[in-house]
Parts: structure tokens; sequence; C-alpha cells
């Protein structure tokens, strides 16, 4: 019997071939991630104040932040949704920045605790901080 948290199937197998079932292939034109959080308020002024994200839409338990023109960030109350919070488990939200070392220190003099800037194999410079639902952020550059 499979422990919760566990999947259901073994790594890259699937239970039929792809090439049996034809899809209509999905082509996004846009993209929002739903943060469903205990921390509601604290989650929405993180993301509003110290990360300075604008807001697209609000109401009493909803916020959708715009990260581009086709990316959002929505902050959900779970008290009001069917979907209750991960508190962070297994999150990490990725952001792509033109200086993350930049970034890191105006986030390290804003009191976010990032953790230290490091470059990465992969050719980033790459750091790490929680919102207050327990979210990991990586937020990285390339390394030019």
């Amino acid at each position: 019997m499979k422990s919760k948290g566990q999947c259901s199937r073994p790594r890259n197998q699937l239970d039929t071939p792809l090439e049996l079932h034809p899809m209509p292939k999905l082509i996004p034109q846009a993209a929002n991630t739903i943060l469903y959080c205990c921390a509601w308020a604290e989650t929405v002024a993180f993301y509003r104040d110290q990360l300075e994200l604008p807001i697209n839409f609000a109401s009493d338990w909803f916020v959708e932040f715009t990260l581009t023109s086709t990316a959002r960030l929505s902050i959900a109350d779970e008290r009001r949704a069917t979907i209750k919070s991960s508190h962070g488990a297994g999150i990490t939200l990725t952001f792509q920045v033109a200086d993350a070392d930049e970034i890191w220190a105006a986030f390290q003099s804003a009191g976010l605790e990032p953790t230290p800037c490091r470059t990465h194999a992969w050719g980033a410079r790459v750091f790490y901080l929680r919102d207050p639902e327990g979210n990991r952020l990586e937020v990285w550059s390339p390394v030019a």
C-alpha cells in the first residue's frame, strides 16, 4: 500500500503509450499558478509588499499577481477554497531575473533572509527564500 505523498507508478512509466491515444496538443496562451494558503494575508502581503508584484485581480480571498505578460501567480485563502494548503511541501517557484546578485542584495537589505547566492554548475547565479506559507522561491540569472 502506498503511503501519502508517494507516486503510484514508477518514474517515467506510463500505463499506455501516448502514441495510441492521439490528443490535441496543449499550447497554453497563459499560465497561472495558484497557491492555497493558511497564512493567506501574510502571503499576499509578502508578494505585494516585499516582492512588489503588481496585482492583476483581488477579492477578499483570492489575489492574482502579474509575473509576465503571460504568467500569473495567485494566492487563495484555503478557508474559502475546496483545495487545502500544502504548507509549501514539494513546491518551488522559480523566477529568472536579470541579475540575481542585485535582487539578493535588495532582499537581504529588506530582511527577507535569502540563502547565499551561489554559482551553480548549470551556469547560473541562484539563491532561495521562503514565503510565509513555506513555499520555496528560487531566484536565478544566467552567468554572464
